[in-house]
């Protein structure tokens, strides 16, 4: 029987197990900054990082912390959010609109070198952005508010899923 288990253990000795094998071991706490927008619209920055310290706090095991001393520095910079007509009705009005947002993410460990998983092509950073769209329909009583917080909540668990370790 013991033979068994370890020949069968065997084939698994690279492989991780629990939610500890996701995260980097070596940090614990994280502080995010107040992200910088550079959209005209008002309180974008602010909702996004509302958004991210909840997704970090939720699902990860790492804790948000106010001050700068912190195991890491998750920086954020909303680069660009836009909104688009996809269905007009006969008058010209806008049935349904495609509200998106584009943000640079960058997170550093004390010793200010990168963390998270290595990229396979060497792009720079400053190409690299995430993005998350959010439908607009009037008809569905839906606001334009509404379809912020909702790209800016789909943007947030994109930037938190990207903190785990690579597969």
């Amino acid at each position: 029987m013991a033979c068994v288990l370890m020949f069968a253990s065997a084939g698994c000795i690279g492989y991780q197990v629990g939610t500890g094998s996701l995260y980097a071991p070596d940090v614990a706490t994280v502080y995010v900054p107040m992200i910088d927008s550079e959209s005209y619209r008002r309180d974008l920055g602010e909702r996004l990082t509302e958004a991210v310290d909840k997704e970090i706090e939720l699902k990860t095991p790492y804790k948000v912390v106010s001050t700068p001393d912190a195991d890491s520095v998750l920086s954020v910079q909303l680069v660009r959010d836009t909104r688009k007509t996809l269905v007009k009705n006969a008058y010209d009005d806008p049935r349904v609109s495609e509200t998106e947002i584009h943000a640079k993410v960058t997170w550093l460990n004390r010793r200010r070198q990168p963390l998270g998983p290595a990229q396979s092509l060497a792009i720079p950073p400053e190409l690299v952005l995430m993005n998350a769209t959010s439908n607009l329909i009037p008809e569905a009583g839906q606001s334009v508010a509404t379809a912020q917080q909702q790209a800016i909540q789909r943007l947030a668990q994109q930037i938190v899923a990207s903190m785990e370790a690579p597969w």
